[in-house]
């Protein structure tokens, strides 16, 4: 499966008139992410912070950050493949740059989730920011 650009994803959400259809878009989004193999489902790849299990494997290759991500509710798999569709496979100083809170923004999600899921979204920006500051 091919990952929607941001760009993508902000103007199939304008499409949708309350905010029922994103969450069903953002759940089909999530559907279609590649999980995890059940050997990589370990503690040492969860993100610490998340009221769901969220497992995150990087690989640095070509310059480029890739990513797997998993989770075990679909609702996160879905906010996992918005945060995919801004940082998989761009170069550690794209991924720093990157505006992520304009974004967020933009979809206007962090409105219309829990505070404690805007939490654990938080903490996985945090991770592959981290990642990325690494490299």
């Amino acid at each position: 499966m091919s990952l929607p650009t941001t760009d993508e994803i902000l103007e199939d959400l304008e499409f949708l008139d309350d905010w029922e259809q994103r969450y069903q878009y953002i759940i089909d989004l999530g559907k279609a992410l590649p999980g995890l193999p059940a050997e990589q489902r370990r503690e040492e790849y969860l993100v610490p912070g998340c009221q769901s299990s969220v497992w995150l494997v990087s690989q640095h290759k070509d310059d480029k950050l890739h990513f797997q991500v998993d989770s075990d509710a679909v609702i996160v798999q879905g906010l996992l493949t918005l945060v995919m569709a801004a940082y998989q496979d761009k170069t550690p100083a794209e991924i720093v740059a990157f505006d992520i809170d304009r974004y967020f923004n933009q979809l206007d999600l962090e409105n219309h989730i829990t505070p404690t899921r805007g939490n654990g979204l938080r903490a996985i920006v945090g991770k592959i920011q981290a990642t990325a500051k690494a490299h």
